[in-house]
């Protein structure tokens, strides 16, 4: 089983990870993990642990790893998104066909509220792209 270890391994963490050195390779046959490393995934920020200096090996191994965790989170946020419509949609099925007029009264302004200030974001958003969008467009016919 150890020799299918992988030679890093990155425990995750808010905004980050730590990083360890895998090793199996020593006496005792135990596996044995040794950081080197914490990153930070906002700020691109790599810290060697203590007094250690990192190889090119574990700044490229840190780097791709870095990448691909900011890619699944990107993914992960999209995909959360999704459910929120179906949620929304689950909402006004409920709101509409099982709600008693108490529950209604229990939930209606947070839920107009938050509704009103998620509309009012993507309609700026919308506004934005479409002047960006429009401005893009006036300088390619400059061309």
């Amino acid at each position: 089983m150890t020799g299918d270890l992988p030679d890093y391994y990155f425990r995750v963490r808010d905004n980050g990870a730590f990083v360890f050195r895998v090793d199996t390779e020593n006496r005792q046959r135990r596996i044995e993990m040794d950081q080197i490393a914490a990153v930070n995934i906002r700020n691109g920020e790599i810290k060697p642990h203590g007094d250690r200096a990192l190889s090119k090996n574990d700044l490229a191994v840190i780097r791709d790893w870095m990448a691909e965790r900011t890619a699944i989170l990107a993914e992960r946020d999209i995909d959360d998104i999704h459910r929120a419509v179906d949620y929304m949609n689950l909402t006004t099925q409920w709101a509409q066909s099982k709600a008693s007029d108490e529950q209604l009264e229990h939930v209606t302004d947070a839920l107009l509220l938050a509704m009103h200030d998620l509309r009012s974001v993507l309609v700026r958003k919308k506004a934005d792209r479409l002047v960006k969008g429009a401005a893009q467009d006036g300088n390619e016919d400059e061309d």
